[in-house]
């Protein structure tokens, strides 16, 4: 069978959920990966909205359990700089601590491998 073609198409990527045991550490390890946290507001007025598991919101992934992503960030800096940085935190870095060659959605990368708190594979990469 083929699939079809929607008359649509898909603009941006907007959010990703993320299911975590531990969301100080979790924001934590992303902290890490220069990124900032941010309380989910659906309004200006509303309240905050951080979720652990157990406390997903409805609908939600039919296996959404802490573990079970994987992400691949693209970054500026260094491959090797970032490899030295996650050395330097004391965080696993998998495929024997080496950079290494891999495929991405546009062309070659150079990435490094780790797991976040919960065990998704984080993949951060430079395209070459």
């Amino acid at each position: 069978t083929s699939l079809a073609i929607m008359p649509f198409a898909v603009k941006a990527l907007d959010h990703v959920v993320l299911t975590c045991r531990n969301i100080n550490a979790t924001v934590k390890f992303y902290n890490l990966l220069g990124m900032k946290h941010e309380v989910f507001r659906s309004s200006k007025d509303a309240p905050g909205v951080e979720r652990c598991a157990g406390a997903e919101f409805e609908p939600k992934a039919t296996l959404a359990k802490p573990g079970t992503a994987d992400l691949c960030f693209i970054t500026s800096t260094p491959i090797t700089d970032v490899l030295a940085e996650l050395q330097k935190e004391g965080l696993e870095v998998l495929e024997e601590g080496e950079v290494v060659d891999r495929i991405g959605a546009v062309g070659k990368l150079k990435s490094v491998y780790t797991r976040d708190p919960d065990g998704n594979l984080i993949e951060v990469a430079n395209y070459v």
